[in-house]
């Protein structure tokens, strides 16, 4: 299953490589992969312009596969998902006041400040959660990011229209690799790498906490340990992601699902199988997007929402016949 999976997402890659405004061969993008001839146009096309944004479109959507699935994980929640819990939204907020307050920032600075926002929109959401009579639960959990997350966009769009920045944050609200180029990924590949591979470890937890608290606890498991650094995963994963690309939903409400169908319950095959399966989201949704109405782009976003939210729908009416 997972070289299944391995195989579709190469081809992928390399089909994303190939189409667009100008078509390749695929020979052509073989040789301007491992022989790159900077002379020749197409290679300069392909090395410069698409491979770097497939990359990205593989590795970001791996991190934000990965960080739903450690979030319905640790929340038991499956409809749990960065976007829709408000950390996304924590972290455009805060490139929203960069943009008004210190336009021109380089773009490392903007990752950071990404990154500091979605720390922000998590600690908001759990504060909300716990504040309610008989503490944080799943549904609360819910509730208080969907209120953070309004809350935030609200803010946001205000800041906007306020320092006339609609344009500038167009961007971040659809999503999209467009402006994705080498010097980015050298920013932002280390840090998704390592975290996805730091989050391997935390499976055999997160399976047990996925069981119940009272199982994990009996088990021997330390839960408010293993919620801390699940959760510092997912801020990281999550808020340097939406540096990147802009707030793109739905990838972590989706793909774990689609893991667990084919993995089973254990998150130790469920996080590298939606690793696997969001990179692959990812990949054919910035494809969908160029090629649909070339030269002119769709935002990325608008692609992901057309699977995710009538998924997100049979989720939420699957939930409410289980209550």
């Amino acid at each position: 299953m997972f070289l299944s999976a391995a195989a579709v997402l190469l081809i992928s890659m390399f089909v994303a490589i190939s189409l667009g405004a100008k078509g390749l061969t695929l020979e052509t993008v073989w040789t301007a992969v491992f022989n790159y001839n900077p002379s020749m146009t197409s290679h300069q096309i392909i090395h410069e312009l698409r491979l770097p944004r497939v990359l990205a479109a593989a590795v970001i959507g791996a991190a934000f596969a990965v960080a739903g699935a450690l979030m319905q994980g640790i929340t038991r929640n499956p409809l749990a998902d960065t976007g829709i819990l408000g950390i996304n939204a924590g972290a455009t907020f805060v490139v929203a006041l960069s943009f008004a307050f210190w336009p021109g920032l380089p773009y490392g600075w903007i990752m950071l400040l990404s990154f500091i926002g979605a720390v922000l929109g998590t600690l908001l959401i759990f504060l909300l959660g716990m504040a309610a009579p008989g503490g944080l639960s799943s549904i609360r959990l819910t509730v208080a990011g969907a209120v953070i997350a309004a809350m935030l966009g609200s803010l946001s769009t205000g800041v906007a229209i306020y320092f006339d920045l609609s344009q500038d944050l167009a961007f971040w609200y659809a999503g999209g690799f467009g402006g994705i180029e080498w010097r980015h990924l050298r920013l932002i590949l280390p840090v998704l790498l390592v975290t996805l591979l730091l989050t391997m470890p935390l499976a055999r937890r997160v399976s047990l906490m996925s069981l119940g608290e009272e199982v994990a606890l009996n088990l021997g498991l330390n839960l408010r340990w293993t919620r801390l650094l699940a959760l510092a995963a997912v801020v990281v994963l999550a808020g340097v992601s939406v540096s990147a690309v802009g707030s793109i939903g739905f990838v972590g409400l989706v793909i774990p699902h689609m893991s667990r169908k084919l993995v089973g319950v254990d998150y130790r095959l469920i996080i590298p199988m939606s690793s696997l399966l969001g990179a692959i989201l990812l990949v054919l949704a910035d494809l969908g997007a160029r090629i649909v109405n070339p030269p002119q782009e769709l935002a990325v976003g608008i692609m992901v929402a057309f699977v995710g939210v009538p998924f997100f729908l049979y989720l939420a009416r699957k939930e409410r016949r289980a209550l």
